[in-house]
This record gives structure tokens, C-alpha cells and sequence, in this order.
């Protein structure tokens, strides 16, 4: 049984967010399937063998995931450089997600601490919050482990950083994703996870959060 969104939000001092879903929509306009197309050309410009499941894929993350896999270092470096210009030229026209802001802002004035913890760069949702004002409301941002797929989120690591940065406890936190990895890095990190069910089929994925929401909104309203 699912708790009550109000009881969960009541419950934390620390609002962790996602970023590309609950904030904005990185590749809204600059298409991630074409960004996961170049990182695979890298590999294959270096000699790498392409697995079948992955000639198709359109999340860059996952080639990046991939990357690990090779044990390159300097070529996980080089495709991690590429994946975050990639992001920093995509953060020019993300589009932010519906009362993204508002629940910033209000968690704000409600005296809550606003963290982003994302697999994107930090530069990226750096960037991202500098043009969006949004930056003297957020601290810290996690972002992905340079050239370390491996600590990416389901990994609790970079959840676990920000209660670090935070001197939080775990219960006085919760964690606001969109992706069965975000749900995941928060259980194993003892955070209270909220499943942002914003597309078809999500509310099924991130059956394991907490509590499910729809929109932003409705957060925004627990403020």
C-alpha cells in the first residue's frame, strides 16, 4: 500500500530532484537518439564492437553505461567529454517541466532544501539553473561521476553525496524521479522516493517509489 503524498512531503527537510524529467526535459529539442548516434560513431571510430541491442539505442546514458564495459579508460573519458557537450548544448533549448519552478521556489519558502541529484553533468544542470534563476535555490547538484559509469544512479552513490553535502539524514529526505534507477539509488540509500509518473506506463515502472504523482503540481501544492 502506497503512503500519502502530504505525508511523505510533510516528512522531509530535504527535497532531492532529478533533473531531466521533474525539472526539465533536456533533449526536448535537441534529439538524445542523435547524441546516443555520435557516442556509438566514437566507439566504432576507436575499434569498439557494437552489441546488436545497442546499435538501436536512444538514451545516450546507456552508452555511456556501456563504455564501463570496454575497461578504456581514456575512451570512457573521451565519450564522457562528449556526452557533457552534448548536454551543454541541449541545456540551450530544454524545456523546463511543468511547476518545476514552483515547487523549487516554494520548497524554498517553506524553509526545505532543494538538491539536484541527476546522471546528467553538473555543468549541464549548472548551466541550466544559472539561465532559469534558479541557482541560488539549489544546493548541492550531484551530477554524474566524471568518466565513472558505474556510480551512476540506480548506484545510491550520488544520493548518499548529497545527504553528505547536506548533513542529512536519510529519513528527513525524499528523492523525486522519474526512472526506476532514480527509485532505486533512493531505497538503497534509506530515502523516501517519489515516483514522478508523467508518461504512459510509468506509474507501473516506479511502482516500488512510495507514492506516485502525475504532475508536478501536486508537490508544488504539498509546499
Amino acid at each position: 500500500m502506497m503512503a500519502d503524498l502530504a505525508a511523505v512531503v510533510a516528512r522531509a527537510r530535504y527535497i532531492l530532484l532529478d533533473f531531466d524529467g521533474p525539472v526539465c526535459s533536456v533533449f526536448a529539442n535537441h534529439a538524445a537518439s542523435g547524441v546516443a548516434a555520435d557516442l556509438r560513431r566514437v566507439l566504432v571510430d576507436e575499434g569498439v564492437g557494437i552489441p546488436e541491442a545497442l546499435l538501436t539505442e536512444t538514451d545516450p546514458l546507456e552508452v555511456v553505461r556501456y563504455t564501463a564495459t570496454v575497461r578504456r579508460p581514456g575512451l570512457t573519458r573521451r565519450i564522457e567529454e562528449a556526452l557533457t557537450a552534448a548536454e551543454l548544448t541541449a541545456i540551450g533549448s530544454a524545456e523546463p517541466t511543468p511547476y518545476a519552478r514552483e515547487v523549487i521556489v516554494a520548497a524554498h519558502r517553506a524553509g526545505r532544501r532543494v538538491a539536484i541529484v541527476s546522471n546528467n553533468s553538473a555543468a549541464a544542470v549548472r548551466a541550466y539553473l544559472a539561465a532559469r534563476r534558479l541557482d541560488d535555490y539549489v544546493y548541492p547538484v550531484v551530477g554524474r561521476a566524471f568518466a565513472d559509469p558505474g556510480r551512476m544512479k540506480p548506484n545510491p552513490a550520488p544520493v548518499l553525496a548529497a545527504l553528505d553535502e547536506l548533513a542529512a539524514d536519510p529519513d528527513a529526505c525524499v528523492m523525486v524521479g522519474d526512472s526506476t534507477s532514480d527509485i532505486d539509488a533512493a531505497r538503497a540509500a534509506g530515502v523516501a522516493a517519489i515516483g514522478y509518473a508523467n508518461k504512459p506506463g510509468k506509474r507501473t515502472r516506479l511502482a516500488k517509489a512510495d507514492v506516485l504523482m502525475d504532475s508536478m503540481a501536486e508537490l508544488a501544492t504539498k509546499l
